[in-house]
């Protein structure tokens, strides 16, 4: 039998390369290097893929060993893990407990299992202190590549049905890897790292038990998820469960009863029941972005929510988009006479949807007319109504939902007018969100993908165009190359909350396809017609979401101008009454949104019950204060009391109103 001679070069990070035979492993390369890096290494990255440290190498290959340092790396593989070690740690305690799979996601991972019982909160505790004695344990971690009728047999032996119904599903040409650790084994693509002492015993915690159904499934088999969280070590695991109890403390949905802001039910899944109050801050968010819309030079419109299949073909939303769409069947023979709903003249029915989006719309505005390059660049916003069907599971109170209104604005104009337009909204955006609250934002520059539509000069002029726009008004960026839209690229604006989490809001696009698609031009200064360039931006992206992100950054404390009950005026006695319901008066026509309380109740229950509804400012009202024309002012969140005539406390409160675009 003659001897494999074959050998494989791989080439390290710095340019470096070194020759070895066929069927190396990345472990033998690092104590090839240094008997240091053999210590430390736990994976490699081979050819752009996560590798396994005992996988061999066949090919010549772009090579990284990675340590504990590889933030990335490593918090995959304690993830992955932790939850073969949990799984193994649940049927170490309950032997009859069937597996079935557990994947790594943010910040930690999952693992469904198949129990008569059901886990209880109380057994977490158990589970977590049986994974730190397998940790304990320092068990190696090996690997092995099986044929599938020997998996299969394996798994049939040991009553794991799930396992041998995802090696079924798996196609006959992949490999199927087999991991151990310890004598507990599990069927697992990998990598993983080299012994369960390599996780950090101090750095995870299991988190929640859920139900789930077998394969997403709701006609199989329930089963139960233990979710857990980890980290390198236990100080960002701190800083992860202290981040989860402020939002907790945050959470719209909590706050949103609280304020008694809006409600959601089944009968309207992912549509958002707003009460006086939150429609309060929606309108004043809404006229707040009006005004600075209209500075900016937009023209405000308003298209239809209900539109025929027919344009959505010609956008090419209906092929690529059809899936999100809420789609509404009319009957356009029925005189309107009959009640029976379901008598269709199917030769006659028109397919129309509730619009997603705004552009294809807009465009049919810009067609209306002819247009010329002096009309160019031409801004039109919209607060666009829009409906967008979104799995049940992905709902998450007003920030993910199926019924949502954008502030949304296109923008027509030249090529040469890319560059200006863009460094003019990232300003506006800027300032925007500055007085949002949002002083620093993050802008990531997503380049064209590798299938697009357009020339390489067409791109080149257009992305170089961004770049200098964000540079011209001194901001940074961070390349995302390949992410673009097929159709041009894309500045996303990312900004960061109290509690340090990031949310994608604003966008600024680059469209020359969808004025091809829908036939928009406009008459050059040659006389000739041409294709206008279609800038998609919004700043909040949905107001629905944008007010929760608000409710969430200020802990439902929202500015003054915004917060939707902004005084109450709550009497000490009723013979105070008259000079409350004379003080509320006078700050209503000061522009200030103020209430009376002249309950007969205790001004410590007053307070207690405005405060938790985060009413700003509460002004008490006794016998002194009306006889010598005061209030005594008690702010939200602070102990002490302050006594101001009526005179300057309605100065002060009108001055605080008032929106900061307004000042």
């Amino acid at each position: 039998m003659a001897l494999d001679t074959r050998h494989v070069s791989l080439t390290f990070p710095d340019g470096n390369a070194r020759d070895y035979k066929a069927g190396v492993t990345p472990a033998q390369v690092a104590a090839d290097i240094s008997t240091s890096l053999a210590k430390k290494a736990i994976s490699a990255t081979v050819n752009g893929r996560h590798w396994d440290l005992q996988w061999p190498i066949e090919e010549d290959a772009q090579i990284a060993i990675h340590t504990m340092k590889d933030a990335e790396q490593a918090n995959e593989l304690i993830r992955h893990d932790l939850a073969h070690i949990m799984a193994r740690a649940v049927q170490e305690i309950w032997p009859d407990t069937r597996v079935t799979i557990g994947p790594v996601i943010e910040n930690g991972w999952y693992y469904d299992f198949d129990r008569d019982e059901p886990f209880t909160p109380e057994d977490l505790g158990a589970i977590e202190k049986k994974m730190k004695e397998i940790i304990n344990k320092r068990d190696p971690v090996t690997t092995e590549v099986w044929d599938r009728d020997r998996a299969i047999a394996h798994y049939q032996a040991n009553d794991e049905p799930y396992k041998v119904e995802l090696i079924e599903a798996i196609p006959g040409d992949e490999p199927l890897r087999m991991y151990w650790h310890g004598d507990w084994q599990d069927l697992c693509r990998g990598p993983h790292l080299q012994h369960t002492g390599q996780v950090p015993g101090d750095a995870f915690k299991l988190m929640s038990i859920a139900g789930a159904y077998w394969r997403g499934d709701s006609s199989r088999a329930m089963l139960q998820r233990i979710y857990g969280v980890a980290f390198q070590n236990k100080e960002q695991l701190k800083a992860h469960l202290h981040m989860l109890e402020e939002a907790a403390k945050r959470d719209h949905r909590k706050l949103g009863r609280e304020m008694d802001l809006f409600h959601m039910q089944e009968e309207a899944p992912g549509q958002v029941f707003w009460h006086p109050n939150g429609w309060t801050v929606y309108t004043q968010l809404q006229d707040y972005m009006r005004r600075k819309q209209r500075a900016g030079g937009y023209q405000e419109i308003n298209t239809p929510q209900v539109v025929d299949r027919k344009l959505w073909e010609k956008s090419g939303h209906w092929d690529k988009y059809q899936h999100h769409m809420f789609l509404v069947e009319v009957d356009e023979s029925r005189d309107g006479e009959t009640d029976d709903a379901s008598a269709k003249n199917r030769a006659e029915t028109r397919i129309n949807a509730l619009k997603p989006m705004n552009c294809p719309c807009h465009v049919q505005v810009f067609n209306q007319g002819l247009k010329s390059y002096r009309d160019l660049p031409l801004r039109l916003a919209e607060f666009g109504s829009c409906a967008r069907f979104e799995p049940s599971g992905a709902l998450h109170g007003i920030m993910r939902v199926r019924g949502f209104t954008q502030d949304d604005a296109h923008i027509f104009c030249t090529e040469e007018q890319i560059q200006e337009e863009c460094a003019r909204f990232i300003d506006f955006l800027a300032d925007v969100y500055r007085e949002l609250g949002f002083p620093e934002f993050e802008i990531k520059f997503a380049t064209r993908p590798e299938k697009r539509v357009g020339s390489d000069e067409s791109w080149d002029y257009v992305e170089n165009a961004l770049e200098k726009a964000i540079k011209a008004v001194g901001r940074d960026y961070t390349l995302e190359p390949g992410d673009g839209a097929f159709y041009g690229p894309k500045l996303d604006f990312y900004l960061t909350d109290a509690i340090g989490r990031v949310w994608q809001c604003g966008t600024f696009q680059v469209d020359p396809n969808l004025p091809e698609r829908l036939g928009a031009t406009y008459i050059a200064a040659d006389g000739d017609k041409h294709r206008p360039y279609m800038l998609h931006r919004a700043c909040l992206g949905s107001f629905e979401r944008f007010i929760g992100i608000l409710i969430e950054n200020w802990e439902g404390k929202l500015p003054f101008w915004l917060a939707p009950r902004q005084v109450v005026v709550a009497s000490i006695t009723s013979e105070a009454d008259d000079y409350v319901r004379e003080v509320v008066a006078d700050l209503t026509a000061a522009g200030v949104r103020a209430e009376a309380d002249i309950r007969n109740e205790k001004i410590n229950y007053k307070v207690r019950e405005h405060s938790v509804g985060k009413v700003p400012v509460i002004l008490a009202v006794g016998h002194r204060e009306v006889e010598e024309r005061t209030v005594s002012i008690r702010r939200l969140g602070e102990k002490q009391t302050s006594v101001a005539s009526l005179e300057d406390a309605i100065k002060e409160l009108s001055t605080a109103a008032t929106p900061p675009d307004q000042l």
